[in-house]
């Protein structure tokens, strides 16, 4: 009998086989769920999602909401989703550009889909969350970056969009651009989003605008400006949305894309193809959210984060070593360590030694950007006394440095 000759040449992808975690999770994997780590590292508060949200989910299961619904998400969900923008961006969207694919992630996910094949480039203005890049290199993108700049002067991270549009080339597909930032707490202004968006217009680049943090902004505004504002129904604009962090809803994996209305039909195929939809039980959840309690609550963290914010200002002016632009939104601080520049490698022994967990400011950036290596992230939306005896084990650690 002649056997068939052995196959040596393998099927998988190089892309998928050359995944690594990135540092935030290098860190975290250190001491993930050890009792006496202080965990500053994800971004999410110490609450507990609210009560009120938890037992709407419970009813659906009570009531045998456990079946399939449209792929789009429940109607009355895409509703209350429609209302939140009218309410805080004033803007009237219409139900057909509201899709409900699962998790925020998925939303990115459902978007680069939509514009990026295998060859092309999308540009991501950084420091920005890594998942983003590492999502667009699994669908085929070679990812460029365009770097804020930091003006210790004035305080102010400083976006540049001829930096943004000098990257863009005949292959970009697609800008990312997330406001409030993370981890920066950068917010971009109506006019840049403008500018931005008259540059992509002309040259068929498509907007990718992660506005999750949108509602967690310090200027007393109901929202940091929304490309919604700016752009017309069947704009290549897509705008991604979460529950998790304004409603402490983390773990429900559910978020939302308000994408151009031509593609309602192709939204269904997608949801139905990438996720069969949103968690059904979890929808009726994330519907409580969004009533006048959810509002309520969404003012409870801010407040928590502002004074988060405070309590991490009050250190850092303690300190001479570390420093800061005071984030304008979101609930992150990028902290600036003197003399750090192997923020992956101090951020384990952190961990390892003065028990507190950070996220290095190695996994923002490409690995070109050491100005980025010599910054660390922190989420200080948690209870204040936690909260000091973190920033204290760090202040420690920095001093050894």
């Amino acid at each position: 009998m002649t056997l068939s000759p052995r196959i040596t040449k393998s099927p998988l992808r190089p892309t998928i086989v050359n995944l690594v975690p990135n540092g935030i999770g290098a860190v975290s994997s250190l001491a993930l769920g050890e009792p006496d780590i202080i965990p500053l590292w994800f971004g999410e508060t110490d609450l507990v999602t609210p009560d009120f949200i938890r037992d709407a989910a419970k009813r659906a299961l009570d009531e045998g909401r456990t079946f399939y619904t449209n792929a789009r998400g429940i109607v009355p969900l895409r509703q209350a989703i429609r209302a939140f923008h009218k309410r805080t961006v004033n803007v009237d969207v219409d139900l057909e550009r509201i899709t409900i694919p699962g998790a925020a992630m998925m939303a990115v996910v459902t978007a680069l889909q939509c514009v990026v094949e295998t060859g092309d480039n999308i540009v991501c203005v950084s420091p920005v969350w890594p998942n983003i890049f590492q999502a667009a290199e699994m669908c085929g993108a070679e990812v460029r970056f365009a770097r804020l700049e930091e003006d210790w002067t004035s305080g102010k991270w400083h976006f540049n969009p001829q930096t943004l549009f000098d990257v863009c080339n005949a292959r970009t597909k697609a800008v990312f651009i997330a406001s409030p930032g993370n981890p920066t707490g950068w917010t971009v202004t109506r006019d840049e989003q403008k500018v931005v968006l008259d540059f992509c217009r002309a040259r068929g680049i498509a907007i990718l605008s992660d506005e999750v943090y949108g509602t967690l902004t310090y200027d007393g505004s109901p929202h940091a400006p929304s490309f919604l504002q700016v752009a017309e129904n069947d704009d290549a604009v897509f705008v991604i949305n979460s529950f998790s962090k304004p409603w402490a809803m983390t773990g429900w994996r559910i978020g939302w894309l308000v994408h151009p209305k031509m593609l309602s039909e192709q939204m269904w195929v997608m949801s139905a193809a990438n996720n069969t939809g949103a968690t059904t039980f979890a929808q009726w959840g994330a519907l409580e959210a969004l009533s006048p309690r959810g509002d309520a609550f969404r003012g409870e963290l801010l407040e928590r984060c502002r004074i988060g914010r405070d309590t991490t200002q009050k250190f850092i002016d303690s300190q001479n070593r570390i420093r800061w632009i005071r984030p304008e939104g979101a609930f992150y601080g990028f902290l600036h360590v003197e003399g750090m520049r192997d923020s992956l490698g101090f951020a384990s022994n952190l961990v390892r030694n003065a028990r507190v967990g950070v996220a290095p400011g190695s996994a923002f950036a490409p690995s070109d950007d050491t100005a980025t290596d010599s910054y660390i992230r922190i989420c200080f939306a948690q209870d204040a006394e936690r909260l000091t005896s973190g920033l204290e084990r760090l202040g420690a650690a920095v001093g050894r440095l």
